[in-house]
């Protein structure tokens, strides 16, 4: 046996365990351990101790047998062990007795820090080797006592840590020795200093000159959270030492003019000409303004990018994205953002990822990080395969307060940042008032997402200066708060004091950096005020807006169809998938033939590969996806022997691009958000989001309504992103049959997204290919209403020649009325699953009269099309829109304006459906059953039935 220094974690344990058991009976170990425990000194057993104690991470107090204890040694290995214990537990809860609050609040306390709980006394502590409490001692310590303080210091002063949470041993070891060591504090040089000063008198002055020349006007100013500013300079200098390429920084309001003009280098002349409104232009109206599909947004919400080092050798962009008002929801949209940007998929299989070429940072709200949802689902996603973005820096700008909302009544939970230890995040405390210990918190944070690449988070302790916005007088709820903050030094005030105490610089010279940089704002005033800014995205209104044009694919031959089928229906002769699966994907080779049958797994599986033969990336996510809510798609085998799994569409031969698939977390605002973000940031890949069935869309409505629909107007963000909605009424009860299609036509507007239900698997494979090949020149979100029962329906399925031949068709004609078109009497118009029930009961029936049109794309509404086919009925009188959904839903209340105008004025315009209902539909299958029999009775038979309240002209 060895000097026990040279025993580390349940080893040093077990050896301090064996030499309590000789202290009460040498006899009870073996002579050679025996020998060496007779030779130790108290300074080996405090070693002893506090490895033990690291090992089993137990602050509880020592149970130490002082009958038994020989008495040379008994009192000090009692003391030794209660002073690693102490020492411990100063490192675990140390953030409990942290001075972190710049306005002098009490920190909570804790009589784990107290040296009485562990019957300590300063004599004690005095008498003991600093060797007894472990861990690193600030140099020149000569006892215990001496380091205890220092290490109240280190974890009880104006920056604490919170890292017990974390699992790794090794990750823990690095933290502790990263702040035992203090490996990340340095003071500045004299030079380094003033830049300091001058970067805090910028950010301080920006806001007081705004507050001064727009009184009142919103800004949501980052005063009392100052040091913002600098942490961010220093995460970005960092970052270009690691050769990052691009950051992405997701924030809310506060500070966000600030980090705008001084970390994204906007102008300060635009956000002036912003406030003043300077961008209109003379003689042309306001209205004129905002047309074209551009309304713009408030200048808090705006984004922008920047290129550091421009013709260096390492140019870093950084990029901050626009974000609605509700906040914390950019948070998975700048994850997907970062997990495009590290991705290269101009390969073919899976993309490839470099995680160390962006840095995502995400800093939240203090109120919202523990109140919003979207919080936990974004860090939820931070290890899952398809989502992982080798780690983010979170900063929490902690206001300790929620608009007029105390902590007390907004969390349960002493810190702000507490839901991050759910997910074993590293946490760092740090009052915003003090520099030094601000950089340090930061500085650790990227050295660690650096070594482990995983998330970590700062906690950085401010306060709010004015009210939740300018207008507010917070005086009205926190009326001591307030009377605190009024009468307190700003940050810049108080460091440079302590820079002209030390010497480092005059008065005169902090006065002169306040003029300069309100000299500076005054200039660029005049800037704004001359119309330099002018808004340069509006588009001209003399001009005529050219509307782009929807580019039809070229068509695949029916060979590479073939051959791409071929292809999806082989694995490894090693690999064997599940018995009967493989009988279901080898009834695909059946389906090319004469006799068709290409369901829609199977069209969606030939469109991929070829949209990948084409050279577009896919990316698939969403719940369940890899095999499919229906067991549809089963694009993801897995082999029965050992679990591996094998993708076919990742080994195509003439793939160019790369495909990638993944079941998501059970999320669907933070997994939207994510995907969301990924296709802004790639706009050449075709991005599909499936939901598990249509309605679970619901809980993703911010990132629907706030992005998806309106980013292009608000931000002028194109996305191409795909919503797969499964939408149909099978009886299945309220919650799984209506994808609220209603809702995508109501936001439908200004030409903003595309909204289809198709019919047939042909069509949904010519619609794939008709977004893929528009990525570029006509980049549009496309929510489907996919189908559940059409999946396998023999009405829906198609041939080999209705993939090989033509395009995607907004509206479909009745082919079998068009031979008879002078006998139709009345046009059905309906699309999706409705259709495909009441062609099958016209053919079973021998319905004459009746034209059965489908409209497949609903938004844009196609009504050139429906009107040329309207047109090619003469002598029908009516037009019945047929729907399964109540008629308060649905597409009805979209259609019957735009019908009104394209039919003739002879001709009335009908609605059959379920009557209007707070609930989507019934949940009894008999009710469920009777209704839909009604709905295609009454649209199949002549003369209209007319129920009460139907009938629409």
């Amino acid at each position: 046996m060895q000097n026990l220094e040279s025993y580390y974690g349940p080893n040093a344990g077990y050896v301090l365990e064996l030499f309590e058991r000789y202290q009460q009976d040498p006899a009870s170990v073996d002579a050679a351990t025996r020998a060496i425990f007779e030779t130790w000194t108290p300074e080996d057993v405090a070693d002893a101790s506090l490895q033990k104690k690291q090992s089993t991470q137990d602050t509880a107090k020592p149970s130490i047998d002082h009958e038994n204890t020989p008495a040379f040694s008994r009192n000090q290995v009692v003391k030794i062990v209660a002073a690693s214990t102490y020492a411990h537990a100063l490192r675990e809860k140390g953030h409990l007795g942290a001075h972190l609050d710049p306005l002098g609040s009490e920190p909570l306390g804790d009589p784990a820090l107290k040296p009485e709980t562990y019957g300590l006394t300063k004599e004690d502590l005095e008498q003991l080797s600093p060797k007894a409490i472990g861990g690193h001692s600030a140099e020149g310590v000569e006892n215990a006592l001496e380091a205890i303080d220092a290490l109240k210091g280190m974890y009880s002063g104006t920056i604490s840590y919170e890292f017990d949470q974390v699992k790794s041993p090794d990750e823990r070891r690095w933290l502790r020795d990263a702040v035992g060591l203090n490996l990340y504090h340095r003071d500045p040089s004299v030079a380094g200093a003033r830049k300091f000063l001058k970067r805090l008198t910028q950010v301080e002055t920006f806001e007081r000159y705004l507050h001064q020349t727009f009184a009142g006007q919103k800004r949501f100013s980052i005063e009392g959270m100052d040091m913002l500013l600098p942490m961010l300079d220093e995460i970005i200098g960092g970052a270009i030492d690691s050769e990052t390429k691009e950051v992405v920084i997701g924030m809310a309001h506060r500070g966000r003019l600030n980090v705008l003009a001084h970390v994204l280098g906007k102008p300060y002349a635009a956000i002036l000409a912003e406030f003043s409104h300077s961008k209109h232009e003379e003689g042309i109206p306001l209205t004129d303004s905002f047309g074209y599909g551009w309304t713009g947004d408030v200048k808090y919400h705006l984004g922008a990018e920047h290129i550091f080092g421009e013709g260096a050798a390492v140019d870093l962009k950084v990029v901050l994205p626009p974000n609605p008002s509700h906040l914390e929801f950019i948070n998975p949209v700048v994850e997907g953002i970062a997990r495009a940007s590290q991705e290269i998929r101009i390969v073919a299989g899976a993309p490839l990822q470099d995680v160390d070429k962006t840095l995502p940072i995400l800093i939240h709200g203090d109120a919202a990080f523990p109140g919003e949802g979207v919080v936990a689902e974004t860090m939820n996603l931070w290890h899952l395969r398809g989502y992982w973005v080798g780690g983010t820096i979170h900063i929490i700008a902690n206001n300790q307060l929620g608009f007029t909302t105390d902590p007390e009544d907004s969390r349960s939970t002493p810190f702000a940042s507490d839901l991050a230890k759910g997910f074993s995040i590293p946490i760092i405390h740090v009052n915003a008032e003090d520099p030094y210990a601000c950089l340090t918190a930061v500085r650790i944070a990227h050295a660690y997402r650096d070594q482990f690449h995983k998330d970590v988070l700062i906690d950085l302790v401010g306060y709010r200066r004015w009210g939740h916005n300018e207008g507010d007088e917070p005086a009205f709820t926190q009326p001591k708060m307030y009377d605190i903050i009024r009468a307190h030094p700003t940050v810049r005030e108080i460091y440079a004091r302590m820079l002209v105490k030390q010497g480092l610089i005059q008065q005169e010279e902090v006065d002169e950096l306040v003029v300069e940089a309100m000299a500076t704002l005054e200039q660029a005033k005049q800037e704004a005020d001359s119309g330099a800014y002018a808004v340069e995205e509006r588009p001209d209104p003399k001009r005529k807006r050219q509307k782009p044009v929807l580019a039809t694919a070229t068509e695949v031959p029916a060979e590479q169809i073939r051959a791409y089928n071929e292809e999806l229906l082989s694995w490894p002769k090693s690999f064997t998938p599940h018995p009967k699966l493989a009988r279901i994907l080898q009834r695909r080779a059946t389906t090319l033939g004469p006799e068709g049958g290409i369901d829609w797994g199977q069209a969606e599986a030939l469109a991929f590969a070829s949209i990948l033969a084409d050279g577009t990336p896919i990316r698939l996510t969403g719940q369940d996806v890899e095999r499919g809510t229906f067991s549809h798609r089963n694009a993801v085998l897995h082999n029965t022997d050992n679990n591996e799994i094998y993708i076919p569409l990742q080994h195509l031969v003439d793939s160019q691009a790369s495909f990638s698939i993944y079941n998501s977390p059970l999320s669907e605002v933070g997994a939207l958000g994510f995907e969301y973000g990924y296709s802004i940031h790639a706009p050449d890949t075709l991005v599909l989001w499936e939901a598990q069935f249509g309605d679970f869309s619901n809980v993703a409505q911010v990132i629907i309504d706030q992005f998806i629909a309106s980013g292009r107007a608000k931000w002028k963000q194109n996305s191409s992103l795909v919503l797969l909605l499964p939408h149909g009424y099978e009886g299945q009860g309220p919650e799984h049959s209506s994808a609220r299609l209603e809702r995508y036509l109501q936001l439908a507007a200004q030409d903003n997204w595309r909204v289809a239900n198709c019919s047939t698997a042909a069509q949904y494979y010519h619609l794939l290919r008709l977004q893929a090949h528009n990525l570029k020149t006509y980049p549009r979100p496309l929510v489907i209403m996919s189908p559940k029962a059409l999946l396998r329906n023999a009405q829906s399925a198609s041939h080999l020649e209705d993939l090989a031949q033509g395009s995607f068709q907004p509206v479909i004609d009745d082919q079998k009325a068009r031979r008879q078109a002078d006998e139709v009497r009345r046009i059905v118009l309906c699309t999706g699953k409705i259709a495909i029930d009441l062609l099958a009961h016209n053919s079973h029936a021998h319905n004459e009269g009746i034209a059965i049109v489908r409209v497949e794309m609903l938004y844009p509404f196609p009504g050139e099309e429906i009107k040329r086919i309207l047109n090619t009925y003469p002598n029908a009188h009516e037009v019945v829109w047929v729907q399964e959904e109540p008629r308060n839903m649905g597409a009805w209340s979209y259609m019957l304006p735009r019908l009104s105008e394209i039919v003739a004025p002879t001709v009335t315009v009908n609605i059959i459906s379920r009557p209007e209902r707070s609930s989507p539909a019934a949940g009894f299958w008999d009710l469920y059953i009777a209704e839909q029999e009604q709905i295609v009775a009454e649209a199949s038979h002549l003369p209209l039935k007319q129920p009460g309240g139907n009938y629409v002209h």
